[in-house]
């Protein structure tokens, strides 16, 4: 296992202190979950104030933070408000109530999305202008740009507005989960009586209006920002918002407009299904997207700090929350929407670009041609002859996810020996090659069984509308188990050979998606060992008929084995550092959750493991506690791919181990998820993936190390030493391996 820059040679016996006695029920040993997410999502924000990344990634950085925080409030902040509303009385290890939760989310997370806010106002916006790209305040523009403005409004926004009045005889509209909106006050002239109003901005225009270049000489604006450092436009645009509120006289004409406001509510958007009681769950999840569009009770209200206590007692009174709901900020509402600033055609603004690489196995067979079918004379076979080799293992975005995973399902559709494709789908993208591939192999008279997650959240409609598809093509469409999700990654493709049946699988990290495959780091295993495909059979078998199936030759699966298994394995690291022999573990994952595993972890840690935990997200395990988890030690790596790959490698006494899937060590993953985790048994994929993690934990660029009182600390490199990027080695290692000779 390659190491990081650290020592983790193993204590003698005698130099480990005898493990103290523990009350692992202590909420000391427990970082909240919910405050260690804000933590992620601080380092997702520091990507964006962070000026080593290119400008445009910056402003993506700031999307994507904004992004996420909607989802944290429409499922983790609704959840714990709900419980207080019941009155829940139950708190998670680390002791903190539901209430008190909830005010410690707020405190942590006022700071950060103000410094959000005026990151974009003060540095940002600037920059952009820098570079030509020009996100004007109407107040800055000048004549002639106001002018072609209004003409926009009348011709292509104007139609689509809805002017909604606010009184006796109009009550106070359902204002939508997510959406802008502008809180107008206008006056009537002749009974000089003020009236309240509202305008939605509507979804279905662009957030941004684009203004003419032509002629546009930054020297006429009225912001500093914009005329201290002028360059040529090469786009300039304004919030649609801002268009609609400086023209807000076609809404109510006649009438005086006094002010106007913009503000955005996020509402609880958790579905609930009794599947028990459901008697078509597609049908039952339908109706609850219904419930989703108009969404449930409101959990946060964004308004500018510019707006009057006045309007904003109004709306709290009028969506009936408290002013512990409200984040006041400067600048514009719903920065998600800076991503759409990515697609300026300005390479220099963003990362190089990336081709992943075709692995040179792959490389050696001949192309596929695009038909649905073998033409005559193409050679049937040759990917699966690869994967009779020798196992492969894949990793993306540095490896092809089209050229192999895609490819593999593919050649089995439309390859005639085979006889039966079956597969799960927790989320995959709205073009999806991949389901065409399965309506062929239906068509081509294969046997295709696909289980499709239909709670996979807010891609349920879409899951709900390839689901349709497939089963109106002849393929069998299941929707999995009542009270679990399944979240597996798996394929088994059964071919009819010389030798008779054989099994080949494809069993992943990922969701079988083109675009996340480019955007998420993954790694994946294709392989037709007899007792991987014995267990795929089995698994599917358990996913759509009947069985109490309790164990599996090779894989470890939840909600049935895979905890109690992941506990001895720990266990096993820790009981050989008791009796004097090293003691490795090495785990990588999205979220570390699960108190029974970190309680195991805590244990290998006093009898001298040595742990290296690379968590992107969530970890509630505290590091560095003397006497109980100083050698654990606990990564973050934050950089331009989302880390998403699941490796755990336990050194066995030198007989190293190394295991991928689909789940993280969190409670639901182990007892309320189907997840499916494998061995890798070829020694040359062991040293890939021992590789892979090594350079991970020599990070110094990406890299965050989580310190005993909750706070992330970068890392940096020591000496004169140059940042390494784990991510930008990887690229270039794969390409080295793509282009070298041999193999």
């Amino acid at each position: 296992m390659t190491r990081a820059p650290r020592s983790t040679a193993n204590s003698h016996p005698s130099d480990v202190p005898e493990p103290q006695a523990i009350d692992w029920n202590d909420p000391t040993y427990y970082f909240n979950r919910e405050l260690s997410w804000v933590e992620f999502n601080r380092r997702v924000l520091h990507e964006s104030l962070d000026d080593r990344n290119p400008l445009l990634e910056r402003l993506k950085f700031s999307a994507i933070f904004g992004s996420n925080l909607d989802e944290f409030f429409m499922v983790r902040v609704a959840a714990l408000r709900k419980q207080v509303e019941a009155g829940v009385a139950k708190r998670p290890p680390d002791g903190r109530s539901p209430q008190q939760q909830l005010v410690e989310i707020a405190e942590r997370l006022r700071p950060i999305v103000t410094e959000q806010h005026q990151h974009y106002v003060k540095t940002l916006r600037p920059l952009m202008a820098q570079q030509g790209i020009y996100l004007l305040d109407y107040v800055d523009l000048n004549q002639e740009q106001r002018s072609y403005l209004h003409e926009l409004f009348e011709a292509e926004i104007f139609p689509v507005l809805t002017p909604l009045a606010v009184d006796p005889g109009h009550p106070f509209p359902h204002i939508s989960n997510l959406s802008l909106n502008l809180a107008v006050v206008v006056q009537d002239p002749e009974t000089q009586e003020d009236h309240f109003g509202r305008v939605k901005v509507p979804e279905s225009l662009p957030r941004f209006l684009r203004l003419p270049a032509d002629g546009f000489d930054p020297a006429t604006l009225s912001a500093d920002w914009a005329r201290q450092n002028p360059a040529k436009p090469v786009w300039a645009c304004v919030a649609i918002e801002q268009a609609i509120a400086h023209n807000l006289e076609s809404l109510f004409p006649g009438m005086h407009i006094l002010e106007y406001h913009p503000f955005r509510v996020t509402r609880n958007a958790d579905i609930a299904v009794a599947e028990d009681e459901a008697d078509d769950l597609l049908l039952a999840i339908e109706q609850e997207l219904r419930k989703r569009r108009l969404g449930g009770s409101v959990v946060r209200l964004e308004i500018l700090d510019s707006m009057p206590a006045i309007i904003r007692d109004r709306l709290l009174e009028e969506l009936e929350i408290t002013e512990e709901s409200v984040y006041p900020v400067t600048g514009l509402l719903g920065m998600r929407d800076f991503m759409s600033f990515l697609g300026l055609p300005l390479p220099e603004l963003k990362d190089p670009p990336w081709n992943p690489v075709i692995p040179k196995r792959i490389q050696r067979l001949p192309e596929p041609s695009d038909s649905a079918q073998y033409l005559e004379g193409e050679e049937a076979g040759d990917f699966f002859a690869e994967i009779c080799r020798q196992d492969l293992l894949l990793h993306h975005p540095y490896h092809s996810f089209s050229a192999t995973v895609q490819r593999f399902i593919t050649e089995a559709a439309r390859d005639p020996a085979v006889l039966t494709i079956k597969m799960t789908l927790y989320r995959t993208s709205g073009d999806s090659p991949i389901i065409n591939a399965l309506i062929d192999a239906a068509e081509n008279g294969k046997q295709v069984v696909v289980l499709v997650e239909l709670k996979a959240r807010f891609d349920e409609e879409n899951n709900i509308n390839w689901a349709r598809k497939l089963e109106s093509a002849g393929v069998h469409v299941v929707y999995g188990l009542v009270g679990l999700k399944t979240h597996t990654k798996i394929v088994l493709v059964v071919r009819k050979e010389a030798e008779g049946l054989r099994r080949y699988v494809h069993i992943g990290t990922g969701n079988y998606n083109p675009k996340t495959a480019k955007l998420y780091t993954d790694v994946g295993l294709l392989s037709c060992r007899p007792e991987l495909g014995a267990d795929l059979t089995d698994l599917f078998n358990y996913l759509t008929g009947y069985s109490r199936q309790r164990s599996y030759r090779k894989l470890l699966v939840a909600p049935v084995n895979m905890r109690d298994r992941m506990v001895a394995l720990i266990q096993r690291e820790r009981d050989q550092a008791r009796e004097g022999r090293s003691g490795r573990i090495v785990a990588k994952m999205n979220a570390l959750v699960d108190p029974v595993i970190i309680r195991a972890l805590y244990e290998a840690s006093q009898a001298g493991v040595q742990i290296d935990l690379i968590v992107r997200g969530i970890c509630c395990l505290r590091p560095g506690l003397p006497g109980v988890s100083d050698r654990i030690r606990v990564l973050s790596i934050v950089g331009r791919f989302l880390e998403h790959s699941r490796i755990f490698y336990f050194n066995n006494g030198g007989a190293d181990e190394v295991y991928i899937g689909s789940a993280d060590w969190m409670p639901r993953n182990l007892t309320r998820r189907v997840e499916a985790i494998t061995p890798i048994d070829d020694p040359d994929l062991l040293q890939e993936l021992q590789a892979i993690v090594g350079v991970m934990l020599a990070d110094t660029r990406n890299a965050w190390e989580l310190q005993p009182d909750g706070s992330y600390g970068q890392r940096q490199p020591t000496g004169k030493a140059s940042p390494q990027a784990s991510q930008v080695l990887l690229m270039q290692l794969a390409e080295q391996e793509a282009a070298s000779t041999g193999g």
